[in-house]
């Protein structure tokens, strides 16, 4: 039976007041990933770190990560998105604790991890209620705002990294950047259960474990050795990982199709690819993400290393591409309605044009003291994001039905992380080959920064192409005949 309170909460006034709530998740998630470059240097000196502990206080956050996300959108399908989510966001509160706490990097790097698996937990619950607890028009407002969660997360990483290492509050320094999620989660925590209703799919379902179990290992062996591979210099197992995804792959779809013709409950239903929206979504997503973090990263450097820039100075010029991408964000809508998928390919295009005028402006720059002349291009830029990244998850998924919510999302999700992944990988090869022998020459990283540019300006080009495959109006059949959701 449907509990009529409940209902009445999603569809009532107070469910505006639920989406800071559910917002707040991934806002620690993402920016989590992103502030964590501006601590590295500081803790590394504090906690004596070899440069492998390092590199896997950044890589056993973001495998943990990948590696449950599909999984844990099933586990929301199942036992609920609400409680799921509330299990993740009190776990992931604990973890950043413990890493502010950490005495030895073998502690912190267990924090790391521990953060990872509790972000995959909730981050797929996240896309299950926005697109369960808001309908129509309401429904694109709030996944526009998820959008813009995403992007300020990215962008802002740096300036609130640099502002907390700046203020150094209590001497704590880089402990603050983990710190800093304790009253954010706590608060979210709490007013849970108040504002976010419990919803869930027609009938329950057991977990697929078996499928559990191969969709983690392929995971692995996709963003292992990416993650790895460079700083490693590419040894034989890298490769020998990647290879056996395929398999791993293979066999895990086949044993869906084999699960599902037996009336079982496979961990994705993989009649989710008949919608084109959501097939073509995803590919997209890939693309576009794999230009998102990758940026970030070599853009820091070169601001940082290149310029001698503080992280906090650097951290106020990524305003800038914030600036562009907030204005666009919330224009986003209204863009969509007008210009249905081409308001997509438009934001690519104005994505590429950003960076082809960052990529002309930097070769005039010349000292850090006219660094402000990259501003305008960083606009353009972020306006160029801001335009593809907050309606394109509302594109992916706007035909898929409650049951398949929470499977759907951990679908998405992964895309990004792994999209993160092979862009981190791909621009590493191409930043650190241009810079080659003279990567402690400033005068070197211009021309680096440059050629990446060039992979980033692929990448855009290459979102506006593929968008021109979406349906005109993705998932609208499909999602006027979905059931409609039990709240429970």
């Amino acid at each position: 039976m449907i509990d009529s309170s409940r209902e009445g909460l999603a569809a009532g006034r107070h469910r505006w007041a639920a989406l800071p709530v559910i917002l707040a998740g991934t806002f620690m998630v993402v920016l989590d990933f992103f502030i964590i470059n501006v601590a590295i240097p500081s803790m590394q000196r504090e906690l004596r770190a070899s440069s492998a502990a390092i590199q896997w206080v950044v890589a056993g956050y973001g495998l943990a990560y990948a590696a449950g996300l599909i999984t844990a959108g099933r586990l929301g399908d199942i036992y609920g998105r609400r409680l799921v989510f509330a299990a993740g966001l009190a776990l992931f509160t604990l973890a950043s604790a413990g890493c502010a706490l950490a005495p030895t990097p073998a502690f912190l790097v267990a924090g790391r991890v521990a953060q990872g698996m509790s972000a995959a937990l909730l981050s797929p619950q996240v896309l299950s209620m926005l697109g369960i607890v808001y309908a129509g028009p309401d429904r694109a407002r709030a996944f526009t705002a998820y959008g813009l969660t995403l992007g300020l997360a990215a962008v802002g990483g740096q300036l609130i990294g640099g502002l907390l290492m700046w203020a150094d509050v209590a001497g704590l320094g880089w402990r603050t950047c983990f710190l800093i999620n304790l009253p954010v989660g706590a608060g979210a925590l709490l007013l849970t259960p108040r504002l976010i209703p419990e919803l869930r799919p027609e009938a329950i379902s057991r977990l697929d474990l078996v499928g559990a179990a191969l969709v983690t290992l392929a995971m692995l062996a996709v963003v292992l050795p990416l993650v790895q591979g460079r700083e490693l210099g590419w040894p034989a197992w890298t490769w020998q990982c990647l290879a056996a995804s395929v398999p791993l792959l293979l066999v895990f779809g086949g044993y869906q199709r084999w699960l599902a013709a037996r009336s079982g409950t496979p961990l994705i239903d993989l009649t989710l690819f008949r919608e084109r929206a959501f097939t073509v979504g995803i590919v997209v997503v890939l693309v576009f993400w794999a230009g998102i973090a990758s940026f970030f990263l070599v853009f820091a450097l070169f601001l940082q290393v290149g310029n001698g820039l503080s992280p906090l100075v650097s951290g106020v010029i990524f305003t800038a591409v914030g600036t562009g991408f907030v204005t666009t964000s919330m224009l986003a809508t209204q863009l969509m309605r007008r210009l249905g998928r081409q308001a997509l390919g438009v934001g690519a295009l104005v994505l590429a044009a950003g960076l082809i005028a960052l990529d002309e402006t930097v070769a005039y720059v010349g000292t850090p003291g006219r660094i402000y002349l990259i501003t305008p291009a960083l606009l353009v830029d972020g306006a160029g994001m801001g335009m593809v990244m907050a309606p394109l998850t509302s594109t992916v998924l706007a035909g898929i039905s409650p049951r398949h919510a929470g499977a759907a999302s951990g679908v998405l999700t992964t895309a990004i992380q792994v999209g993160n992944a092979v862009g981190v990988a791909i621009i590493g090869i191409i930043f650190y080959g241009s810079l080659g022998a003279a990567q402690r020459a400033a005068s070197a990283y211009p021309r680096a920064f440059g050629a990446s540019l060039i992979y980033h300006i692929c990448l855009a080009i290459g979102v506006s192409i593929l968008v021109q495959l979406l349906p005109r109006e993705p998932g609208t059949q499909r999602a006027r005949s979905a059931p409609p959701a039990r709240a429970a």
